[in-house]
């Protein structure tokens, strides 16, 4: 009933606009219809990583966002010409490696600087601060700060409901779903996967059945850095294609609102919150002149009001690996 109602209002609205207004609004209603889709699914792929890190092993890993800026810096070093790049791979291999080589230099990093202070909260949230500090400082020495040409994944432009977008934003958005939907069935159909739910639920108990919850947090994070850095690379060679070395706060504060918003540890709530979020940044993004600029603010603010009225998220469960 509310949804009608709404419409109903809109309609209403809309009609009493003179044409050109109308047909400005129309076509505003288009773009944020189909970019916000197309950012939503890439956002999604973002939060997933995060999620399960927390959902698995507790971990808040605010180097999320920096494991996004490697995936896509190796991607750029994979492709580029001299003298950032020597090997200059094609578009695929160079996709899959640097997804393969984010997903290992997680799993180290959880190794050689979660592992030690896993039951510490604040311990991890500073030490993964840090951990994201040094890697934009080695990004900057080796790159400088200067901004690096990303190549598109795939060229050429396709027109969705009158709105121009790239083949390779409609190609992020399909393989991020895919991904996605991916992560979903693992977590609860293979039998790592229920490792995972079984730690999530009771780590003692798990550990006294037999499972080795070093290995499998290892592995979670392995897997969220791999996300991060397919998100990072899709994300980048769809929209600025650029890549700096401070280029990991925005996505960090991005996967942070939509975990807060869906609830820490829900998958399915990181993809309702994705779509949430994807929205509301495109529709101001269109809507408002310098709207570009408040990207970021209307994640958070989101993020600030969800928590204010609903302390855990939409999907209140503190923890969530859902079947």
């Amino acid at each position: 009933m509310a949804i009608v109602i709404i419409l109903a209002a809109v309609s209403a609205w809309l009609y009493s606009l003179s044409p050109a207004g109308r047909a400005s609004t129309l076509a505003k209603i288009k773009v944020i219809t189909i970019e916000g889709t197309l950012t939503s699914g890439t956002f999604a792929l973002l939060a997933v990583g995060f999620t399960l890190s927390y959902g698995v092993a507790k971990i808040v890993n605010m180097a999320h966002g920096a494991l996004f800026m490697v995936g896509t810096y190796i991607f750029f070093f994979l492709t580029a010409s001299p003298p950032f790049g020597f090997i200059q791979l094609d578009i695929l291999p160079a996709l899959i490696l640097a997804v393969v080589f984010t997903g290992i230099i997680g799993a180290f990093l959880y190794v050689l600087t979660i592992h030690p202070i896993v039951e510490d909260v604040i311990a991890v949230l500073v030490v993964t601060i840090g951990v994201a500090m040094i890697i934009q400082q080695l990004i900057t020495w080796k790159f400088t700060t200067k901004h690096m040409s990303v190549l598109p994944i795939l060229t050429g432009y396709a027109s969705i409901w009158g709105v121009t977008v790239t083949y390779t934003r409609l190609l992020a958005f399909a393989v991020s779903l895919a991904l996605f939907i991916g992560v979903w069935i693992f977590a609860i159909k293979t039998k790592i996967g229920g490792a995972m739910r079984a730690i999530a639920e009771d780590r003692e108990m798990a550990m006294l059945v037999g499972i080795n919850t070093t290995r499998i947090y290892m592995l979670t994070l392995g897997i969220s850095a791999s996300l991060a850095a397919a998100a990072g690379i899709f994300i980048v060679s769809s929209t600025s294609q650029v890549a700096q070395p401070y280029m990991w706060l925005e996505p960090l504060a991005s996967s942070f609102a939509i975990v807060i918003l869906g609830g820490l540890g829900s998958i399915k709530g990181s993809f309702i919150g994705a779509f949430v979020v994807g929205f509301a940044e495109t529709a101001v993004g269109v809507s408002l002149p310098e709207g570009a600029f408040l990207k970021g603010a209307v994640a958070l603010g989101i993020m600030v009001v969800i928590l204010l009225i609903r302390p855990r998220g939409l999907f209140g469960k503190r923890i969530e690996l859902e079947e």
